[in-house]
């Protein structure tokens, strides 16, 4: 990519449909915003890109999120909403000058890859497009824009479906909401756009007339796979991004050498990367940054909140959750066990039902807790951070550790157990 590349992302929408008091671009797949997906899905085109963000439902708390999250984004506000050609002009005082290439996309389209969005930009820049339109083509293009050439492949116009005669509805590739445009040859039709229809709304489509009618270079760059730009409008739309950004990802991981026993029952967020070898068991849950290392196994029914690394040849069982944990090679947790904000050595053996109390819920602080190489964790303890077991230590079943634990050595807090007898006889010949 030659030039230089900026984004404007749309994102002032309600989303009625959601029924939510939260703004639609908020809402999460794998923990993550929607608006989240697409700014780094952008943000992977290169070092340093900026987002424009126009913001309007919820504003303020859309601005608190990328706040707090990304570096090179900058917000604006659209307070009136008056069609997407208006959410545009909001950018402009923003871009100033710049003579670059500009992504204009929704935010609520989670499922856009980097991989696509620089096939767009490579197509624009080789055929010294000024806009570049993005299409799909569907069997059913009901409800899109649809997308008129000429003779030369060039776009002449986007026809909406309730402006379109029988036989511009017969076309079946469409507008995908996606535009690569020559900034400074495609700016001034933001100053220009009319609103002269029924919604009286300033319509982002119809940059392509003003375009065609100033001599710019119109083209379209038709991508392969549809389930990129599908958009989120409801709940349902919203479980159904969930699964082509997981299945998409299960793909990869098998195709890389990964066994994924279920797909139908396994959830892996694209951000956790597993090396070949590995087996990850149905009903499991991964969402999240993770590294799972090879020849691991992880489930059935395990979950990992993120921030894991798990070593080679570890094993990660039923019921068992992880969060901030780094766990070395050859390291099992394999049963009904809470690991939480730990270090972990190599040879490690965590017994069923271990928890590791990492939060104080009066001070809100969460603790770290380590072990080192070879230490045995009895069923039913809880280690209660932030604590240290050093190397080939064991601690006994049922065993509440508040302090650290020497190498090699015994670690125990139960009780000695006492026996009564005859107690159950005893209590019957009382009951009757």
């Amino acid at each position: 990519m030659e030039k230089e590349v900026r984004a404007i992302i749309l994102g002032a929408g309600k989303g009625t449909r959601m029924c939510s008091q939260k703004p639609k671009v908020l809402h999460e797949i794998f923990s993550k915003p929607l608006l989240g997906w697409c700014i780094e899905a952008i943000q992977r085109l290169g070092n340093e890109i900026q987002c424009i963000v126009i913001i309007g439902h919820g504003a303020e708390t859309v601005d608190t999120y990328l706040n707090n999250t990304y570096k090179y984004v900058r917000t604006t506000l659209q307070k009136e909403q008056l069609g997407t050609g208006h959410a545009v002009m909001q950018a402009l005082p923003l871009l100033g000058d710049y003579r670059g290439n500009v992504i204009i996309t929704c935010g609520d389209t989670p499922c856009i890859t980097t991989k696509t969005l620089k096939a767009l930009v490579t197509y624009h820049n080789q055929n010294e497009s000024d806009l570049t339109v993005m299409s799909a083509e569907f069997d059913d293009p009901t409800g899109y824009g649809r997308i008129v050439r000429n003779q030369k492949d060039e776009v002449l116009t986007i026809i909406e479906e309730k402006d379109a005669s029988e036989h511009i509805k017969e076309i079946k590739e469409v507008n995908a909401g996606v535009y690569c445009l020559n900034w400074e040859k495609i700016k001034n039709a933001f100053t220009e756009l009319k609103n002269n229809n029924a919604q009286g709304e300033y319509y982002l489509t119809d940059i392509v007339k003003w375009a065609r009618l100033n001599s710019c270079k119109v083209l379209g760059y038709k991508i392969s796979d549809n389930s990129e730009i599908y958009g989120i409008n409801s709940r349902r739309n919203l479980a159904e991004a969930f699964n082509i950004i997981n299945r998409r990802h299960l793909n990869e991981l098998m195709d890389s050498g990964v066994t994924i026993v279920d797909p139908n029952t396994t959830y892996i967020s694209p951000e956790t990367e597993i090396k070949a070898d590995t087996t990850i068991f149905p009903n499991t849950y991964i969402e999240g940054k993770n590294k799972i290392d090879k020849f691991c196994k992880v489930g059935p029914m395990a979950r990992l909140r993120g921030g894991c690394e798990v070593g080679e040849g570890s094993k990660i069982g039923n019921f068992v959750e992880l969060k901030n944990a780094k766990i070395a090679k050859n390291t099992n947790v394999c049963h009904l066990s809470y690991i939480g904000d730990a270090e972990l050595g190599s040879d490690i053996n965590i017994g069923a039902g271990t928890i590791f109390a990492n939060y104080n819920s009066i001070t809100k602080e969460k603790q770290k807790s380590y072990l080192e190489d070879g230490v045995s964790i009895g069923s039913n303890s809880v280690l209660v951070a932030p604590v240290k077991i050093k190397k080939d230590a064991f601690v006994g079943a049922l065993s509440v550790i508040t302090k650290d634990v020497d190498s090699a050595s015994l670690a125990i807090t139960r009780n000695n157990q006492k026996e009564i007898k005859n107690w159950v006889k005893n209590k019957k010949e009382k009951s009757k």
